[in-house]
């Protein structure tokens, strides 16, 4: 299969003759999928329904691989923070107003010991349900280049077990003592990377949100001294074991793409407000990376603004052999439908290398 094929070229840096691509949320985007495929499926339709649009929208599409982790917060449902959510699914079917802190004071925070908390794990176990979790992905995107992952590596771990307000106050009080809380949450999840680094999937997806859209939420510093460091050796059994490391961190993380290529990813999941550029420029025959067009010009723009930003993406990665085109912050609910199918006729007629 061509999507399947120039995906995997581009990870491997095999320059496509197609630009390969992906998109977020727009699987689940029901009014854009019944638009492209026909298929009369909407938020209420049954499962199956849903997923035989959802398979016809990809492949209509074009997906060369659907982002995916199966190592999310249920992992640390024995303690940790309900923040909400606010409504982003069609429908509003992921709205949730219960919000909860299990932390009173900070020194709890400083204190806390994961391995007291959650246990150890067995790694035969954990390795099985990621080889699983391939498996499904593979069977519902046949073709495309299929992963499993991990959610949340060090930042967005920490972020879901203490929330942010207990995460901040614990490294405005003691960042050193925070740092320690961090080195000993890196140690727990380390059996799920070693797990990882045994399972089938050639292609693994990283996920951390390290930085808000504004940049690093603290001193570059502590990243250095604390994040990086176990970035190091939470990659090390997924680099012995050969597999292709994908690295996605929403909000501007300019400030440590150098660090993150560090520590040995082969490729960037990138939202707009990264610069694409600089990427592109100093990695961009050793890494792949995906991104970046802005959904905020697809919601809000004109026709000519759509195509200038499918421009300025294509532009920027079309020497480069391992990139993708995405919308780097979602296609959600609220881009016009019309807007996304002219975003992708875009993606088309620009797609070709010479």
């Amino acid at each position: 299969c061509m999507s399947y094929q120039n995906a995997m070229d581009a990870i491997c840096l095999r320059m496509p003759r197609k630009i390969p691509r992906t998109e977020y949320s727009a699987s689940g985007y029901w009014s854009l999928i019944h638009a492209v495929t026909g298929i009369d499926v909407d938020a209420s339709s049954s499962d199956a329904v849903k997923g035989e649009a959802a398979r016809a929208f990809e492949k209509a599409w074009d997906f060369g691989f659907t982002w995916s982790i199966l190592t999310g917060s249920q992992v640390l449902s024995e303690c940790r923070t309900s923040m909400g959510h606010a409504v982003y699914a069609e429908g509003g079917t992921d709205y949730d107003a219960r919000i909860s802190c299990p932390f009173t004071d900070v020194e709890q925070v400083l204190s806390f010991d994961p391995w007291a908390v959650y246990g150890e794990q067995d790694k035969g176990e954990l390795t099985r349900q990621y080889n699983e979790h391939y498996d499904i992905n593979c069977a519902e995107h046949p073709d495309q280049v299929n992963m499993t992952g991990i959610y949340i590596t060090m930042i967005s771990g920490l972020l879901e077990i203490f929330g942010w307000e207990m995460l901040l106050e614990g490294l405005g009080e003691d960042p050193e003592r925070f740092g320690e809380t961090a080195n000993r949450y890196a140690s727990w999840i380390q059996q799920y990377f070693d797990a990882l680094a045994q399972c089938k999937a050639p292609v693994v997806m990283i996920h951390d949100d390290i930085v808000w859209t504004s940049g690093p939420f603290v001193n570059p510093a502590w990243y250095r001294k604390y994040i990086f460091p176990n970035y190091e050796k939470l990659f090390d059994p997924l680099h012995k074991a050969g597999k292709k490391i994908l690295f996605t961190s929403d909000g501007t993380y300019d400030a440590f793409v150098d660090d993150i290529a560090a520590c040995g990813v082969n490729g960037f999941v990138l939202e707009p407000t990264t610069d694409m550029e600089y990427i592109a420029k100093k990695y961009g025959r050793t890494h792949a990376f995906v991104g970046n067009a802005d959904c905020r010009i697809l919601t809000l723009g004109t026709k000519e603004d759509i195509r200038k930003e499918a421009e300025r993406c294509i532009r920027i990665g079309k020497d480069c052999p391992g990139f993708f085109m995405a919308v780097g912050n979602h296609i959600p609910s609220n881009v016009p439908v019309e807007n996304a199918l002219y975003y992708n006729q875009c993606y088309e007629e620009l797609a070709y290398r010479d």
